[in-house]
Protein backbone atom coordinates (compact mmCIF):
# COMPACT_ATOMS: atom_id res chain seq x y z
CA UNK A 1 0.00 0.00 0.00
CA UNK A 2 1.38 3.33 -1.09
CA UNK A 3 2.54 5.62 2.27
CA UNK A 4 1.46 8.84 2.97
CA UNK A 5 3.05 12.55 3.81
CA UNK A 6 2.77 14.00 7.30
CA UNK A 7 -0.12 15.90 5.87
CA UNK A 8 -2.62 12.90 4.98
CA UNK A 9 -1.86 13.41 1.22
CA UNK A 10 -0.29 10.99 -1.15
CA UNK A 11 3.16 10.36 -1.22
CA UNK A 12 4.94 12.53 -4.70
CA UNK A 13 5.77 9.47 -6.98
CA UNK A 14 9.31 10.29 -6.84
CA UNK A 15 9.29 9.77 -2.96
CA UNK A 16 6.64 6.71 -3.33
CA UNK A 17 8.95 4.96 -5.57
CA UNK A 18 12.15 5.74 -3.07
CA UNK A 19 9.92 4.49 0.16
CA UNK A 20 9.00 0.97 -2.34
CA UNK A 21 12.85 0.96 -3.54
CA UNK A 22 13.57 0.88 0.60
CA UNK A 23 10.72 -1.81 1.11
CA UNK A 24 11.39 -4.02 -1.98
CA UNK A 25 15.70 -4.30 -1.58
CA UNK A 26 16.17 -7.48 -0.86
CA UNK A 27 13.29 -8.91 -3.22
CA UNK A 28 14.68 -6.35 -5.83
CA UNK A 29 17.94 -7.57 -5.30
CA UNK A 30 17.04 -11.46 -5.25
CA UNK A 31 15.16 -10.83 -8.78
CA UNK A 32 18.22 -9.27 -10.34
CA UNK A 33 20.77 -11.86 -9.46
CA UNK A 34 18.73 -14.32 -11.46
CA UNK A 35 19.20 -11.79 -14.62
CA UNK A 36 21.87 -12.47 -17.01
CA UNK A 37 23.75 -8.96 -16.03
CA UNK A 38 24.18 -10.07 -12.50
CA UNK A 39 24.37 -13.76 -12.99
CA UNK A 40 27.45 -13.95 -15.48
CA UNK A 41 29.01 -11.09 -14.20
CA UNK A 42 29.20 -12.59 -10.35
CA UNK A 43 30.14 -16.19 -10.43
CA UNK A 44 31.41 -16.76 -7.27
CA UNK A 45 27.71 -17.61 -5.50
CA UNK A 46 24.45 -16.29 -5.79
CA UNK A 47 24.73 -14.20 -2.64
CA UNK A 48 27.34 -12.01 -4.40
CA UNK A 49 24.73 -10.62 -7.33
CA UNK A 50 22.32 -10.26 -4.65
CA UNK A 51 24.59 -7.96 -2.46
CA UNK A 52 26.17 -6.27 -5.60
CA UNK A 53 21.78 -5.30 -6.52
CA UNK A 54 21.22 -4.31 -3.30
CA UNK A 55 23.96 -1.56 -3.87
CA UNK A 56 22.30 -0.42 -6.66
CA UNK A 57 18.80 -0.66 -5.55
CA UNK A 58 19.75 1.80 -2.21
CA UNK A 59 21.93 4.14 -5.42
CA UNK A 60 18.27 4.46 -7.24
CA UNK A 61 16.58 4.90 -3.78
CA UNK A 62 18.73 8.05 -2.88
CA UNK A 63 18.14 9.45 -6.71
CA UNK A 64 14.34 9.32 -6.10
CA UNK A 65 14.82 10.84 -2.75
CA UNK A 66 16.62 13.96 -4.57
CA UNK A 67 13.62 14.02 -7.18
CA UNK A 68 16.29 13.98 -9.54
CA UNK A 69 15.39 10.81 -11.79
CA UNK A 70 16.39 12.38 -15.12
CA UNK A 71 20.02 13.32 -13.84
CA UNK A 72 22.55 10.99 -14.86
CA UNK A 73 24.58 12.95 -12.88
CA UNK A 74 22.70 12.65 -9.46
CA UNK A 75 24.99 12.20 -6.51
CA UNK A 76 23.08 8.95 -6.07
CA UNK A 77 24.82 7.36 -8.67
CA UNK A 78 28.49 7.90 -8.13
CA UNK A 79 28.77 5.50 -5.95
CA UNK A 80 27.56 2.57 -8.51
CA UNK A 81 29.38 3.80 -11.04
CA UNK A 82 32.34 1.97 -10.98
CA UNK A 83 30.15 -1.26 -10.43
CA UNK A 84 28.20 -0.63 -13.50
CA UNK A 85 31.27 -0.06 -15.25
CA UNK A 86 32.60 -3.24 -14.46
CA UNK A 87 29.65 -4.70 -15.03
CA UNK A 88 29.36 -3.44 -18.86
CA UNK A 89 33.02 -4.35 -19.68
CA UNK A 90 33.12 -7.64 -18.32
CA UNK A 91 29.89 -8.53 -20.59
CA UNK A 92 32.08 -6.67 -23.44
CA UNK A 93 34.68 -8.84 -23.05
CA UNK A 94 32.45 -11.93 -23.13
CA UNK A 95 31.50 -10.79 -26.35
CA UNK A 96 28.23 -9.18 -25.94
CA UNK A 97 27.51 -5.27 -28.61
CA UNK A 98 26.98 -2.25 -26.31
CA UNK A 99 23.45 -2.96 -28.03
CA UNK A 100 23.22 -6.39 -26.12
CA UNK A 101 24.35 -4.56 -22.82
CA UNK A 102 22.33 -2.03 -22.99
CA UNK A 103 19.30 -4.89 -23.74
CA UNK A 104 20.40 -6.65 -20.64
CA UNK A 105 20.45 -3.35 -18.38
CA UNK A 106 16.98 -2.47 -19.62
CA UNK A 107 15.87 -6.42 -18.50
CA UNK A 108 16.35 -5.26 -15.05
CA UNK A 109 13.43 -2.90 -15.23
CA UNK A 110 10.25 -5.30 -15.76
CA UNK A 111 10.90 -7.48 -12.68
CA UNK A 112 10.77 -4.24 -10.51
CA UNK A 113 7.68 -2.39 -11.87
CA UNK A 114 6.12 -5.73 -11.11
CA UNK A 115 6.95 -5.63 -7.81
CA UNK A 116 5.60 -1.85 -7.82
CA UNK A 117 2.93 -2.35 -9.44
CA UNK A 118 1.45 -5.23 -6.86
CA UNK A 119 2.63 -3.21 -3.89
CA UNK A 120 0.45 -0.22 -4.89
CA UNK A 121 -2.15 -2.48 -6.58
CA UNK A 122 -5.06 -0.61 -4.39
CA UNK A 123 -3.45 2.99 -4.95
CA UNK A 124 -5.52 5.46 -7.28
CA UNK A 125 -4.77 4.45 -10.90
CA UNK A 126 -3.07 8.24 -11.41
CA UNK A 127 -1.38 7.59 -8.63
CA UNK A 128 -0.12 4.25 -9.93
CA UNK A 129 0.53 5.73 -13.36
CA UNK A 130 2.72 8.82 -12.44
CA UNK A 131 4.77 6.33 -9.80
CA UNK A 132 5.53 3.79 -12.74
CA UNK A 133 6.37 6.89 -15.04
CA UNK A 134 9.16 7.94 -12.46
CA UNK A 135 9.95 4.55 -12.27
CA UNK A 136 10.24 4.05 -15.77
CA UNK A 137 12.38 7.12 -16.06
CA UNK A 138 14.84 6.29 -12.99
CA UNK A 139 15.51 2.68 -14.76
CA UNK A 140 16.11 4.47 -17.93
CA UNK A 141 18.44 7.21 -16.31
CA UNK A 142 20.34 3.80 -14.38
CA UNK A 143 20.53 2.14 -17.99
CA UNK A 144 21.97 5.55 -19.37
CA UNK A 145 24.67 6.21 -16.40
CA UNK A 146 25.82 2.18 -16.95
CA UNK A 147 26.57 3.09 -20.83
CA UNK A 148 28.19 6.38 -20.58
CA UNK A 149 30.06 4.59 -17.68
CA UNK A 150 31.09 1.31 -19.37
CA UNK A 151 31.92 3.42 -22.57
CA UNK A 152 33.96 5.44 -21.04
CA UNK A 153 36.01 2.68 -19.37
CA UNK A 154 36.16 0.55 -22.83
CA UNK A 155 38.01 3.82 -24.35
CA UNK A 156 40.37 4.00 -20.97
CA UNK A 157 40.81 0.44 -21.84
CA UNK A 158 41.47 1.52 -25.54
CA UNK A 159 44.11 4.27 -24.93
CA UNK A 160 45.81 2.36 -22.78
CA UNK A 161 45.72 -0.81 -25.15
CA UNK A 162 47.32 1.45 -27.75
CA UNK A 163 49.79 2.80 -25.86
CA UNK A 164 50.55 -0.22 -24.84
CA UNK A 165 50.96 -1.35 -28.34
CA UNK A 166 53.06 1.72 -29.12
CA UNK A 167 55.31 1.25 -26.63
CA UNK A 168 55.84 -2.57 -27.70
CA UNK A 169 56.10 -1.33 -31.66
CA UNK A 170 58.80 1.28 -30.69
CA UNK A 171 61.57 -0.93 -29.43
CA UNK A 172 64.96 0.45 -28.48
CA UNK A 173 67.36 -1.58 -29.56
CA UNK A 174 71.51 -1.55 -27.95
CA UNK A 175 73.89 -1.90 -30.93
CA UNK A 176 76.72 -1.37 -29.36
CA UNK A 177 78.60 -0.04 -26.13
CA UNK A 178 77.36 3.72 -26.15
CA UNK A 179 75.36 2.80 -29.37
CA UNK A 180 71.25 2.93 -29.43
CA UNK A 181 68.66 2.29 -32.53
CA UNK A 182 65.36 3.29 -32.51
CA UNK A 183 63.80 0.99 -35.91
CA UNK A 184 60.50 3.00 -36.72
CA UNK A 185 57.65 1.22 -38.38
CA UNK A 186 54.33 2.78 -39.66
CA UNK A 187 52.93 6.28 -39.32
CA UNK A 188 54.40 8.53 -36.85
CA UNK A 189 51.47 10.63 -34.85
CA UNK A 190 52.07 13.23 -32.60
CA UNK A 191 51.36 10.58 -29.82
CA UNK A 192 53.34 7.56 -30.92
CA UNK A 193 56.39 10.74 -31.63
CA UNK A 194 56.05 11.32 -27.94
CA UNK A 195 56.22 7.52 -26.77
CA UNK A 196 59.53 7.50 -29.16
CA UNK A 197 61.24 10.49 -27.77
CA UNK A 198 60.37 9.08 -24.76
CA UNK A 199 61.71 5.72 -24.94
CA UNK A 200 64.92 7.07 -26.57
CA UNK A 201 65.68 9.14 -23.81
CA UNK A 202 65.48 6.51 -21.23
CA UNK A 203 67.59 4.47 -23.00
CA UNK A 204 70.13 7.19 -23.90
CA UNK A 205 70.36 7.40 -19.51
CA UNK A 206 69.94 3.63 -19.24
CA UNK A 207 72.49 2.67 -21.63
CA UNK A 208 74.79 6.03 -21.55
CA UNK A 209 74.71 6.05 -24.77
CA UNK A 210 76.69 8.50 -27.19
CA UNK A 211 74.94 7.67 -30.19
CA UNK A 212 71.74 7.10 -31.14
CA UNK A 213 70.07 6.11 -34.37
CA UNK A 214 66.49 6.68 -35.38
CA UNK A 215 66.04 4.35 -38.42
CA UNK A 216 62.55 5.36 -40.41
CA UNK A 217 63.27 2.73 -43.23
CA UNK A 218 59.70 1.34 -42.22
CA UNK A 219 58.21 4.81 -42.12
CA UNK A 220 56.09 4.80 -45.57
CA UNK A 221 56.26 9.03 -45.65
CA UNK A 222 57.68 11.98 -43.98
CA UNK A 223 55.91 15.55 -44.20
CA UNK A 224 56.55 18.60 -42.56
CA UNK A 225 54.69 17.39 -39.61
CA UNK A 226 56.26 13.87 -39.16
CA UNK A 227 60.06 15.99 -39.54
CA UNK A 228 58.91 18.60 -37.20
CA UNK A 229 58.55 15.25 -34.49
CA UNK A 230 62.07 13.82 -35.70
CA UNK A 231 63.37 17.13 -34.95
CA UNK A 232 62.35 17.20 -31.63
CA UNK A 233 63.52 14.14 -30.77
CA UNK A 234 66.90 14.98 -32.13
CA UNK A 235 66.99 18.02 -30.21
CA UNK A 236 65.85 16.32 -26.87
CA UNK A 237 68.71 13.52 -27.26
CA UNK A 238 71.22 16.20 -27.74
CA UNK A 239 70.22 18.40 -24.39
CA UNK A 240 70.76 14.14 -23.40
CA UNK A 241 74.19 14.26 -24.44
CA UNK A 242 73.57 11.79 -27.58
CA UNK A 243 74.05 12.61 -31.08
CA UNK A 244 71.16 11.67 -32.88
CA UNK A 245 71.80 9.62 -37.04
CA UNK A 246 69.03 9.40 -38.96
CA UNK A 247 69.35 6.43 -41.33
CA UNK A 248 67.16 4.89 -43.49
CA UNK A 249 65.68 7.70 -45.92
CA UNK A 250 64.84 6.04 -49.35
CA UNK A 251 64.46 8.61 -52.22
CA UNK A 252 60.74 9.22 -52.32
CA UNK A 253 61.49 10.22 -48.51
CA UNK A 254 64.41 12.93 -49.78
CA UNK A 255 62.56 13.72 -52.77
CA UNK A 256 59.23 15.07 -50.33
CA UNK A 257 61.96 16.40 -48.10
CA UNK A 258 63.53 18.81 -50.51
CA UNK A 259 60.35 19.75 -52.13
CA UNK A 260 58.87 20.78 -48.61
CA UNK A 261 62.03 22.82 -48.34
CA UNK A 262 62.96 20.84 -45.17
CA UNK A 263 66.32 21.33 -43.17
CA UNK A 264 66.37 18.33 -41.03
CA UNK A 265 70.04 19.83 -39.69
CA UNK A 266 70.88 16.29 -38.19
CA UNK A 267 73.75 13.96 -39.57
CA UNK A 268 72.00 11.23 -42.25
CA UNK A 269 73.12 7.76 -43.25
CA UNK A 270 71.16 5.40 -46.13
CA UNK A 271 70.73 3.10 -44.03
CA UNK A 272 70.82 1.47 -40.28
CA UNK A 273 74.26 -0.41 -40.76
CA UNK A 274 75.92 3.33 -42.20
CA UNK A 275 74.67 4.92 -39.34
CA UNK A 276 76.22 2.21 -36.89
CA UNK A 277 79.57 2.45 -39.15
CA UNK A 278 79.19 5.81 -38.54
CA UNK A 279 78.86 5.59 -34.90
CA UNK A 280 81.78 3.34 -33.97
CA UNK A 281 84.16 5.34 -36.44
CA UNK A 282 83.04 8.10 -34.45
CA UNK A 283 84.03 5.79 -31.03
CA UNK A 284 86.97 4.74 -32.19
CA UNK A 285 85.57 0.93 -33.38
CA UNK A 286 86.02 1.06 -36.79
CA UNK A 287 84.67 -2.11 -38.45
CA UNK A 288 87.21 -4.07 -40.15
CA UNK A 289 86.62 -7.06 -43.19
CA UNK A 290 88.12 -10.15 -42.06
CA UNK A 291 88.14 -10.81 -46.23
CA UNK A 292 89.74 -7.40 -47.21
CA UNK A 293 92.63 -7.78 -48.94
CA UNK A 294 92.69 -11.53 -49.30
CA UNK A 295 92.27 -13.21 -52.71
Amino acid sequence: MPEHEADGQLATPTHEVRDFLHRRREQIAQRWADEPLFRTVFTVSRDEAVEAGKVVVDALAQVADSDQVEDPDAAGFSGVREQLARMGVARSRAGLSNTQVSSELAALRPPVENLLAADLEQAPPEHLRACSTALTVLMGTLRLVAMQTALSEWQALSDRQRLQLMEVATPVIRLWDGVVAVPLIGTLDSARSQVVMETLLNAVVDQHARFAILDITGVPTVDSLVAQHLMKTVAAARLMGAQCIVSGIRPAIAQTIVHLGLDLDVITRASLSDALRYALHELGADIVNPGAGQR
